[in-house]
C-alpha cells in the first residue's frame, strides 16, 4: 500500500514590488474599508509554515514581482534581488518584468537564487525558449515538476520595448509535450503550474489540457477563499500587493492529489516583521526615503483602483491630466495595479505608486467614432466570451463623458450610446483628448497627437495644490444597462 505525504505550497503573486508596508482595500459589508498589509510579514508567515510543516514546503511567485514601486523602477528591479533571494522561493514566472526591456530582465532574472520559467516566451529570430520551461524539485520524497507560463499580452498590448526579439504565445501548444517528459522521463509524483495568465484563462487552459494538479494562477488580482477545481486540477489565486499569500497543504498517494485544504492568508499590519527581511527592506528604501516621504497635498476621498468599470484613483489622474492640457477628454489604462491611498496626505510615493513610470503627457484629437472604436476594442479585451481573448487591464479609464454599455453583448455591440454633457457623441467631430502611455490612446487612433514636456507626477502635484483637499468620487463614466 502505497503511503500519503504531506506538502503545503504556497504562492505569492502579483505583489508589483510592494514589500514595504501599505494600506490595502477589503470589502466589509456594502463598503470599502483600509488596514495595512505587506512588506516583510510575508518572510514571517513562511517561516513560521516551514517550522509548522517540517519544510515540507513549496513557495512560487506568478510574477509582476520586479516593476510598480520607484525604487523598482529607479534601480530596474535590482532593489528587489536581495529581498526575493532571501525568502526561500522556488519558481517564478513574468510579466511587467519586461518593463525594462528583455535584456535588462535577463540580467535580473540571472540574480535571482531560484529559476525564472516560462514555456511559451520565444525567440523571434531562433524559436530558443528565453527561458527555462520547467525545473523539478524534490521536496520531503516528492519529486516536483514546476511548470511556468509567462503572461501573453505582453507583445500584444504593451509598448513595444517590453516585447523586442521575442514572441509571446498562450502556451497551450507547449504544455502537453511538457506535461509527457515530466511524468514519464522525470517521473515527477506532482506537477504545479506558476501561470501569469490570468484566473480566466488558466480556468480555460486546465480545461484544454489535462494533467496538471496544482495551478498558481495570476494577473488578474482574484482574491480566491476557496480554490477553484477544473477537472482533477486545484486552482488558486492569491490577491494582489504582497498583501495576501496562498496556501494549500496536500495529501498526495500514488502521484495524485487525494486531499487538500486551503487558506488564502491576510499578510497584516500587526504581525511582527522577519527583522533579517524588514532590514533589507529597510536598506533598500534608505536611498529613495527622503523625496517619497515629501506630502505633496492632502486627500478627503479614499483612492483605489478596486472597480472595474472606474476607479477614485483613476479619476484623480484623470482630473489632472484634464486641468494641465484643457482637453475635453482624458483617458488612461486600466491598470490594476497602485496601493489605496486612504484620507489624509498624500506623498510623492503615492503618487508614483499610481502611475511609477511617470510619462509624459500627451494629447491627440479623436472623433467620436474612432473613441467609440476604442472602446469597443477596449470591452472586447475586457469582457471577452473566450477568456483567451482577455486582454486586460480593466475597462480604459476614462473621463469626460458617459457612456451606456451591455458587457453581454457581441464584440463591436456592447456600446449603445456615449453623452458628452447633454449631447450625444458626434461621430465625426473631433474631440480634444489628453492620455498617458500608448495604452491610453493606442497610435492608430486621433490626429494632432502631441507630447507634452510635463510628466504625470507634476500635473498631479499641481492638481492637488489646487483641490485641497481632494475630492474625487465616482462619476457614472461607464454604465452596465
Amino acid at each position: 500500500m502505497t503511503n500519503k505525504t504531506s506538502l503545503t505550497v504556497i504562492q505569492l503573486n502579483d505583489s508589483h514590488a510592494y514589500f514595504d508596508l501599505h494600506q490595502e482595500l477589503f470589502w466589509q459589508g456594502g463598503q470599502a474599508a483600509y488596514r495595512p498589509a505587506g512588506g516583510a510579514r510575508i518572510a514571517e508567515i513562511v517561516k513560521q509554515i516551514r517550522v509548522e510543516r517540517q519544510d515540507h514546503v513549496l513557495f512560487c511567485d506568478c510574477g509582476d514581482t520586479l516593476y510598480g514601486t520607484y525604487p523598482a523602477l529607479k534601480t530596474q528591479g535590482q532593489a528587489l534581488i536581495p529581498i526575493l533571494n532571501s525568502l526561500g522561493l522556488d519558481a517564478m514566472t513574468a510579466h511587467w518584468e519586461f518593463a525594462y526591456g528583455p535584456e535588462i530582465f535577463k540580467q535580473r532574472a540571472a540574480e535571482l537564487n531560484y529559476p525564472m520559467l516560462a514555456i511559451n516566451i520565444h525567440s523571434q529570430a531562433t524559436k530558443e525558449q528565453l527561458f527555462p520551461p520547467f525545473s523539478v524539485k524534490e521536496i520531503g520524497g516528492l519529486r516536483i515538476g514546476i511548470v511556468g507560463i509567462a503572461c501573453n499580452i505582453v507583445d500584444k498590448t504593451m509598448p513595444p520595448s517590453f516585447s523586442e526579439g521575442l514572441e509571446f504565445t498562450l502556451g497551450r501548444e507547449e504544455l502537453p509535450p511538457i506535461i509527457d517528459i515530466l511524468r514519464t522521463q522525470e517521473k515527477v509524483d506532482l506537477i504545479v503550474l506558476i501561470s501569469h495568465l490570468g484566473f480566466p484563462q488558466d480556468m480555460q487552459l486546465m480545461s484544454d489540457v489535462q494533467g496538471i494538479d496544482i495551478c498558481l494562477s495570476g494577473h488578474t488580482h482574484n482574491r480566491l477563499y476557496k480554490p477553484a477545481l477544473q477537472g482533477k486540477t486545484v486552482v488558486i489565486q492569491s490577491g494582489c500587493h504582497g498583501s495576501f499569500l496562498g496556501r494549500l497543504d496536500l495529501e498526495i498517494e500514488g502521484g495524485s492529489v487525494v486531499d487538500y485544504r486551503h487558506q488564502l492568508i491576510e499578510v497584516a499590519g500587526n504581525i511582527k516583521p522577519d527583522p533579517i527581511v524588514d532590514d533589507l527592506v529597510r536598506h533598500a528604501l534608505v536611498p529613495f526615503q527622503e523625496e517619497l516621504s515629501t506630502v505633496v497635498g492632502k486627500t478627503a476621498t479614499a483612492l483605489n483602483r478596486a472597480t472595474t468599470l472606474e476607479t477614485t484613483m483613476d479619476n484623480f489622474l484623470l482630473q489632472a491630466l484634464l486641468e494641465s492640457t484643457g482637453a475635453q477628454m482624458a483617458f488612461s489604462n486600466g491598470w490594476r495595479f497602485g496601493a489605496p491611498i486612504i484620507p489624509g496626505d498624500i506623498t510623492v510615493n503615492d503618487l508614483y505608486n499610481m502611475i511609477p513610470m511617470n510619462p509624459l503627457i500627451s494629447t491627440v484629437e479623436l472623433t467620436g467614432e474612432e473613441i467609440v472604436a476604442m472602446l469597443e476594442e477596449n470591452l472586447e479585451r475586457t469582457f471577452a466570451r473566450d477568456p483567451y481573448n482577455q486582454m486586460g487591464g480593466y475597462v480604459k479609464r476614462s473621463l469626460g463623458f458617459n457612456a451606456y454599455i451591455n458587457i453581454e453583448n457581441p464584440p463591436g455591440q456592447r456600446v449603445q450610446q456615449v453623452f458628452v454633457g447633454e449631447e450625444l457623441l458626434q461621430p465625426g467631430h473631433y474631440y480634444p483628448t489628453s492620455y498617458v502611455t500608448e495604452q491610453g490612446v493606442a497610435k492608430k487612433f486621433g490626429r494632432k497627437r502631441q507630447q507634452h514636456t510635463e510628466h504625470i507626477t507634476d500635473a498631479l502635484s499641481g492638481y492637488l495644490a489646487k483641490d485641497h483637499p481632494l475630492k474625487t468620487e465616482l462619476r457614472g463614466t461607464f454604465v452596465a444597462v
